[in-house]
């Protein structure tokens, strides 16, 4: 990663304009036209540098709930179990680890009941159980690059 796509993942952590064209502003900010550093992101996003370049919504304050789930999936299920826990729309952030504790993935709803319904729907479409670890607390670090 050179210099200017450090400074540009330093700079997006700060804020992200919201507005019609919040790449231009970002773009005047970093002292680059608009379409190079669109083109840039999209770079990082395609070479696997940003796994994601999104939103974060703090859904507790928009009335909902969610939970870091964790599932012990065998080799040869894998992929069936993955494709059945990404066909949810409530689920986000499903990552495979290499830990027993092999697939992981965040859960949302609307309600704490609803979220249960979805664990428990979860278990009988994969044949695996689930387990949930709500938030205790919350921290927020950043990743920041010597540009």
């Amino acid at each position: 990663m050179n210099e200017v796509d450090r400074s540009i993942i330093n700079h997006m952590q700060e804020g992200f304009p919201v507005c019609e064209r919040p790449f231009a502003i970002l773009a005047e900010q970093l002292n680059l036209e608009e379409k190079e550093l669109m083109q840039r992101v999209q770079a990082l996003l395609d070479d696997g540098t940003l796994s994601r370049f999104g939103p974060l919504y703090n859904i507790e304050m928009l009335g909902g709930v969610y939970c870091l789930v964790a599932m012990q999936i065998p080799e040869h299920d894998l992929e069936k179990v993955i494709e059945t826990v990404n066909s949810y729309p409530e689920v986000a952030h499903n990552y495979e680890r290499t830990h027993e504790l092999n697939v992981w993935f965040v859960l949302a709803a609307e309600t704490e009941s609803q979220l249960e319904g979805l664990l428990t729907d979860i278990e009988k479409q994969t044949g695996y159980p689930t387990f949930a670890m709500p938030k205790l607390d919350e921290y927020f670090v950043r990743l920041k690059f010597d540009a």
